[in-house]
């Protein structure tokens, strides 16, 4: 069963929200946030599987939310309901910890889907649609704390092949992708994959792909 906090500020969206989700018999809503103090406080209390967090809401926002709950270090992974799919939010979303996000105009089907896939672990977000965010907003990055030549020892772990492997994670290749071009079993990636978010600290793909920009292994296009 896969447990649900519904973080919006609209009374008649949690309504709806609840509506489908009980609906289905894998899932159930265990309480509704109406701003993001409530949803970190509720997120705390309740541990759900999943959050599902609108940003525009009085107070604290659905951004500041989701880094704090994301900084508990919990299992709580945060899905982001944004107005369209190329805005700020759902840049500052993924930033702040999101697992990923979808639009608010989605239908009932990929929202359903969206909050079981954040459930297992994956990310919520085309490996394509993440590049061109980034590539979109990463001039809100801060300037680097650190010399340029300094290595990030979020890196120091990996192996030549990993880093290889994070580097076009970050430009937007799927496993297939990576799997064809270095010639490589698709299995073999796949582990390749999930030891860097082992390593890295990465809690999923999405984070991963942040890192690769984080880190210059990947510049904007």
């Amino acid at each position: 069963m896969t447990t649900v906090l519904i973080a919006d500020d609209q009374p008649l969206q949690r309504f709806g929200f609840r509506m489908l989700l009980e609906s289905q018999e894998d899932m159930t809503v265990v309480g509704e946030a109406a701003n993001g103090a409530e949803a970190t406080r509720m997120a705390a209390e309740l541990t759900p599987d999943v959050v599902l967090m609108d940003v525009r809401m009085p107070g604290l926002d659905g951004i500041e939310a989701t880094r704090r709950i994301v900084a508990t270090g919990g299992r709580t992974r945060i899905l982001i309901l944004t107005t369209f799919d190329l805005d700020e939010y759902a840049y500052a979303g993924l930033r702040a910890g999101a697992s990923g996000f979808l639009v608010k105009d989605a239908q009932p089907e990929e929202l359903l889907s969206g909050i079981r896939a954040v459930a297992t672990g994956d990310a919520v977000v085309a490996p394509s649609l993440t590049r061109r965010l980034l590539d979109a907003y990463v001039h809100h990055l801060p300037a680097p704390t650190e010399a340029p030549d300094s290595p990030d020892p979020r890196l120091a772990a990996l192996t030549d092949r990993e880093s290889e492997i994070l580097r076009v994670l970050g430009q937007g290749w799927t496993n297939t992708e990576i799997a064809e071009r270095l010639h490589l079993a698709e299995s073999t990636v796949k582990t390749h994959v999930g030891r860097i978010l082992a390593k890295t600290g990465s809690r999923d793909r999405v984070q991963a792909v942040i890192l690769a920009y984080d880190t210059k292994l990947v510049r904007p296009s």
